[in-house]
């Protein structure tokens, strides 16, 4: 309580009523896969751009990451999480670096930013800072040249590089604000650098003439298949703070709402983890392709584990078939698995309709052509195991024509209804984060009802929910009925909240009969 110890007035400000509650985004992505190059810890990507000066660009007929997030950002995807995937546990990728040696001591080491045989191909040249400190010039190729390529001279050698970045003036000072620190590491796409303390002058002397132009060298992708741990990277050494990576890492960012590995089924395990991940954390759902090549729709069954590995659930769908995509490096068609472009179009979808509106009877933007035709014969016997297919349409072009889970519960079959309630869940949470360790009485009973019917309210209006009127629609409960004396004693406060959703129009019918005109038509 205040205290009052002169005459005078007194001005106090308190709560009252509902607080506001902010809904939660529901189209942020995270991929997980082989990249050209790049960090591999967790990167936002919110451009085709961004993508490309951080992990490169398309690289391999099997590496099928770099179009799935194109696929994603095409229809309608705004932000994505990117865990590059390198090979872990035995023989496992390494990183390459370049130790500059002064006076027979290690003075500076220039390390590749992420694991791979990708590093070797970097080349880094230092010289005299235009006003102080050290430049570093660097130089990548995405294939390595047969000798180097030197911008201070005359000649050329192709190729080009695929990228080039140069830092002038880095000071080795800690206190400048051009220390290699601020301005490299953390700045570069390609390196980072580590420094020995010592003799600043001096060493900058000897850094100087130290070489022209040099590669790093060491670093390799490691050896063998990618395997499940490579995917979840959960052992000891592994799961610490700033270390973390592939599956693990992506657990500790809220944002995302949508996982996707793309050819999940190619790797053993990794569709069950995919699928764990997203029950554990609740406020996920994943994205499964159909396994290439699966011409044979009968073997086609998710929720009776064909292929190997489905599990039947509501925190995942399954979309089949692939899609035909031009390469923009190679001009030709491209097969790649269609989930970065299913991804993309949940997040248009939930721009423009709502995440209560099905992610379906929307084109696919940037799909050229199919895998497989799917006629309507074939999908009468997919559409009921839970398969969502992707069909081309003459003069609609090729649109997701399925809007199911790989549940087998039928209050859950819907993608829409499951995404809905993840939605309202995760905002009713982080939106009543003000209520732990406030006075469990009527008061905060009431305020905690005002709150969510507040936010509820406004979901109804949106079209989200059923019902003419807000009654109708949800309830909410939070009283002495919810909960025990034996729960408030222990701490507990139980808010009990039913939400009518809105299924959506999966058949539909028009029965037509003939009529004699001129007479009252019936109902």
């Amino acid at each position: 309580m205040p205290e009052y110890l002169s005459p005078g007035v007194y001005i106090e400000e308190f709560e009252i009523g509902a607080k506001p509650m902010e809904g939660v985004s529901t189209s942020t992505a995270g991929f997980l896969g082989e990249t050209e190059r790049g960090p591999t810890t967790p990167c936002l990507i919110t451009s085709w751009l961004q993508y490309q000066r951080v992990f490169g660009g398309y690289f391999g007929n099997d590496k099928y990451l770099p179009g799935s997030v194109d696929g994603f950002l095409k229809n309608g995807g705004k932000r994505c999480y990117i865990s590059r995937i390198v090979k872990a546990g035995d023989k496992p990728a390494t990183t390459a670096s370049l130790k500059l040696k002064v006076n027979g001591e290690n003075a500076m080491t220039v390390e590749a930013v992420g694991e791979g045989e990708w590093g070797t191909r970097v080349a880094v040249q230092i010289s005299r800072g235009t006003f102080s400190g050290f430049r570093l010039d660097v130089f990548y190729w995405k294939v390595k040249p047969a000798s180097l390529y030197n911008p201070y001279k005359e000649t050329r050698i192709q190729p080009r590089p695929a990228g080039v970045e140069s830092f002038d003036n880095v000071s080795i000072d800690e206190a400048s604000p051009d220390h290699f620190e601020k301005t490299v590491n953390g700045i570069s796409n390609f390196v980072k650098i580590m420094i020995k303390e010592g003799d600043s002058a001096e060493l900058l002397n000897a850094l100087e003439a130290l070489l022209e132009l040099e590669y790093l060298a060491d670093g390799s992708d490691g050896e063998g298949d990618f395997v499940l741990s490579d995917y979840e990277r959960s052992a000891p050494e592994d799961d610490k703070p700033g270390k973390r990576k592939g599956l693990t890492a992506l657990k500790g960012i809220e944002d995302i709402s949508i996982i996707y590995a793309p050819n999940a089924y190619s790797v053993s395990g990794l569709v069950g983890s995919l699928i764990s991940h997203c029950e554990s954390l609740r406020y996920r759902f994943a994205i499964l392709d159909a396994p290439q090549g699966s011409s044979n729709v009968s073997d086609l069954d998710p929720r009776s584990n064909k292929p190997e590995g489905s599990i039947p659930t509501d925190f995942a769908a399954f979309y089949y078939p692939w899609i035909k995509v031009i390469n923009p490096e190679t001009g030709m068609l491209q097969v790649i698995p269609p989930g970065g472009y299913v991804a993309g179009v949940y997040a248009r979808s939930d721009t423009t309709r709502g995440v209560h509106k099905a992610p379906a009877n929307e084109v696919v933007l940037g799909a050229s052509d199919l895998e497989f035709q799917i006629m309507k014969g074939e999908q009468d016997i997919l559409n009921p195991r839970g398969v969502n297919v992707i069909r081309a349409f003459p003069g609609r072009g090729i649109r997701i024509w399925g809007a199911r889970t790989i549940s087998s519960n039928t209050l859950w079959k819907y993608i829409n209804v499951r995404r809905l309630f993840i939605f309202v869940e995760a905002s009713i949470e982080r939106g009543t984060q003000w209520v732990v360790f406030e006075p469990n009485d009527e008061r905060l009973w009431a305020r905690v009802k005002a709150t969510i019917n507040q936010f509820l309210t406004g979901i109804w209006r949106s079209g989200a929910l059923m019902g003419t009127t807000p009654e109708e629609a949800f309830f909410i409960k939070c009283d002495r009925s919810t909960m025990t004396q034996d729960d408030i004693d222990n701490g507990r406060l139980i808010c009990i909240i039913g939400i009518a959703p809105v299924k959506p129009a999966e058949f539909v019918i028009f029965r037509i009969a003939q009529w004699q005109g001129g007479s009252a038509a019936t109902e």
